[in-house]
């Protein structure tokens, strides 16, 4: 098991203390938002590399998720607690077509790209020997979902944890990328034409 690193918000002299005891105490709910990114360059890069979009993307998530202490955040029920991780980790699916089941795969967030890359690959192929779920809060409490539907391209997505109280992780979500035409291009290329 690996060590997972934390320190303890005071939440008396929090800076968000207000915002937070209004969203856990008066207003206890859950946030979804969907939003359209441009997959362009990393789409080229991870063809002109031979390198997996998914692990590409799943490093980039991991790095923005890292860089900010509120995506790191949780709370300790046993002590009533709240906390900021170190680092999360993600969570990927592998998905068994024969079974249409998911096997969880928990790899290390690195820094280093080329280690990260590294690490995630063995564990999705070492994942996909199973057809376990894999499910492991004990042992992986910094750890956030990210999960892809490579198959359904699809603009929102609403998850909701009904009897889930105080929980901070991120879940992510995303499906298949698909290439648009934006009408200020064409406009542009017609223009140019003339």
């Amino acid at each position: 098991m690996m060590q997972v690193n934390y320190k303890v918000i005071d939440k008396d002299t929090y800076y968000r203390k207000g915002v937070f005891r209004h969203f856990t105490e008066d207003c206890a709910c859950s946030t979804s938002m969907t939003a359209r990114i441009d997959a362009t360059d990393l789409v080229r890069h991870s063809k002109e590399t031979g390198t997996r979009f998914y692990i590409n993307f799943l490093y980039i998530l991991s790095k923005v998720l890292n860089s900010r202490e509120d995506y790191r955040m949780g709370y300790l029920r046993e002590t009533d607690e709240l906390i900021c991780y170190d680092v999360i980790n993600p969570i990927q699916y592998i998905f068994h077509e024969d079974t249409e089941t998911f096997t969880l795969v928990y790899t290390e967030y690195d820094e280093d790209y080329e280690k990260f890359y590294a690490a995630a690959l063995r564990d999705a192929e070492e994942a996909k020997k199973t057809r376990e779920y894999g499910f492991d809060i004990v042992n992986h409490p910094n750890w956030f979902d990210a999960s892809c539907i490579p198959w359904l391209s699809y603009d929102a997505m609403h998850l909701e944890l009904p009897d889930v109280h105080m929980f901070f992780a991120p879940i992510i979500n995303w499906g298949k990328y698909k290439e648009e035409c934006s009408c200020t291009v064409r406009k542009q290329a017609t223009e140019n034409k003339r």
